[in-house]
């Protein structure tokens, strides 16, 4: 696979260029009139072709520069889609509730962003091979999840959610917060889930920060006051544990390459005029 330059087209098009996004869907019509359609794959293609018209020093050292480093249409760099650039309804900051992402194995997820339901098979979609660095947060079961539970490699958009921690549970003292009795080896400022507690059923299934910890207590952030007496079992995991949707928000460039060779005129005396650049989205960078 060609080698990635992981560095941003410059944004200071001429809104002289367009833009299209195609979708792999192959039309068949009958002798009948009849048509019909299939969708070879889900995922959006962009294009663009864009125009610079800059001084000879800008176009040299922003667009002909990378031309040439990319090895014409052979490597790829990163383009921000200025109409559709956030997980968060295409421009808005992004939260970390924003887009489903996709089971890859164990606990590594894909960056997704999704254009419809995501349940559907044939949903319109991106993976996010290339978020902004930084930008990333991530939900579990509707609760942010703190950066030090995960890491996002910002040249894959894959996010690693750290090793599960568990412990089964002997013990619940109720309180504005709540004192759970495990032998863990937790930290202050992770997130454990709770399930299967008989008594207290009120606290199972929700997720909660740790504000305190010994090596046989946690103190959760859940105010059980109101809950029923704890009587026996439950356990708790830091991990996306079965049926918990696992989210994310993010920033993202999109993977491009140049899809014609470079050309362009002298209009002014230090001027190019570099039109009719045409780049083409790479769905596996």
């Amino acid at each position: 696979m060609a080698a990635f330059l992981e560095e941003r087209l410059p944004t200071t098009i001429d809104w002289g260029g367009s833009f299209s996004e195609s979708h792999s869907v192959q039309t068949i019509t009958t002798i009948g009139g009849n048509e019909y359609r299939s969708l070879r794959h889900p995922f959006v293609q962009l294009s663009y072709d864009i125009a610079y018209k800059r001084d000879i020093d800008f176009v040299r050292e922003k667009i002909l520069d990378l031309y040439t480093r990319a090895n014409g249409m052979f490597r790829g760099f990163r383009v921000k889609d200025t109409k559709d650039f956030s997980s968060n309804n295409y421009d808005k900051d992004p939260t970390a509730f924003d887009q489903p992402m996709l089971l890859v194995s164990g606990t590594t997820y894909q960056l997704m962003r999704w254009y419809g339901n995501s349940a559907d098979p044939m949903c319109a979609r991106r993976r996010i091979r290339k978020p902004v660095s930084g930008t990333a947060l991530i939900g579990v079961g509707g609760t942010v999840y703190p950066p030090t539970m995960y890491s996002v490699d910002y040249t894959t958009g894959l996010a690693s959610i750290n090793a599960n921690k568990t412990g089964t549970i002997t013990g619940i003292t109720k309180g504005v917060t709540t004192v759970i009795t495990v032998a863990n080896s937790m930290s202050v400022g992770e997130i454990v889930l709770i399930t299967g507690c008989a008594g207290m059923t009120q606290i199972n299934g929700l997720r909660a920060n740790i504000t305190a910890r010994t090596t046989g207590t946690i103190t959760v952030a859940i105010n059980s006051t109101s809950f029923s007496n704890y009587t026996s079992g439950g356990e708790v995991n830091t991990a996306p544990q079965t049926g918990e949707v696992v989210t994310a928000g993010f920033l993202f460039d999109i993977p491009c390459r140049f899809d014609t060779d470079l050309s362009g005129a002298f209009s002014d005396w230090g001027t190019i005029d570099a039109t009719g650049i045409q780049i083409l989205e790479l769905l596996n960078p």
